[in-house]
């Protein structure tokens, strides 16, 4: 079952034989899938409740138990909110924290660490530069408004070689975001970019959905990924009747001037 369930959470590289987790030579698992197996267990809200309590006392036979989170972080470090010590002869000191700060919110692992205190700064080293380093940035609303802009500015320079119109409804697909937000490294927040490159002139008749041109995504000139932008309305060609209306309408304003 716990197999099935990494699976499931796609831990590739990740395998248990026992339900304690005591050293086995086919029980294991990675720094970043003990991390993605955190950020899911985060998500029950009875567990991420456990992992930041501190102090808790139970009833057993009438006499009250305190028990301690051995999370040296938890209430020391500011914005750590969880999850997980561990210790084994073969893994040594290991320490899984959760941390957030204002909209960063991040999951750091430290394994095999010989003493608690090297866990423990190596997980304040950790932590602390990823605070003062990275930052937030909503890609999604970049995106649309770089997308908004570029439709103000170039609407009209499209040309639709014999259709009824030359007026698109241009807009790419929600759905094709790989992410609505993405962090990214200080040092190139003045770097985060958008260029679209498209095709001005067609041939009718135009479909719906046909693509004219796609937007970049990069960051620091590195391609971060790309949007298909398409038009939403189909662009019919002209044909007889569209002439003989036209012809017609003007015919009859020449003469009625």
């Amino acid at each position: 079952m716990m197999n099935q369930k990494a699976q499931d959470l796609g831990l590739t590289s990740t395998h248990f034989v026992t339900p304690h987790g005591l050293d086995q030579d086919e029980h294991y698992t990675t720094a970043y899938e003990l991390a993605k197996l955190a950020n899911y267990a985060l998500k029950n809200t009875t567990f991420a409740k456990i992992v930041n309590t501190s102090h808790y006392s139970v009833n057993i036979n009438g006499h009250l138990k305190p028990l301690n989170n051995t999370n040296e972080l938890l209430g020391y470090l500011d914005g750590v909110y969880g999850v997980k010590t561990g210790f084994t002869n073969g893994a040594n000191r290991c320490l899984v924290t959760s941390c957030k700060r204002g909209n960063l919110d991040i999951i750091c692992v430290v394994l095999g660490c010989d003493t608690k205190k090297d866990r423990t700064l190596d997980s304040i080293n950790l932590i602390n530069y990823t605070f003062s380093n990275f930052s937030i940035v909503n890609i999604k609303d970049m995106v649309y408004k770089n997308f908004d802009n570029w439709k103000n500015e170039n609407l009209n320079s499209f040309y639709i070689n014999k259709g009824v119109s030359s007026n698109l409804d241009l807009y790419f697909n929600e759905n094709d975001l790989p992410y609505t937000t993405i962090l990214i490294n200080n040092s190139v927040l003045d770097k985060v970019s958008t260029s679209i490159n498209y095709t001005s002139t067609f041939e009718a008749p135009l479909y719906e959905n046909t693509v004219i041109g796609v937007m970049e995504v990069k960051v620091d000139d590195k391609t971060l990924f790309n949007l298909n932008i398409l038009n939403k309305n189909k662009i019919e060609r002209k044909n007889t009747r569209f002439y003989i209306m036209h012809f017609m309408n003007n015919y009859f304003d020449y003469f009625s001037t």
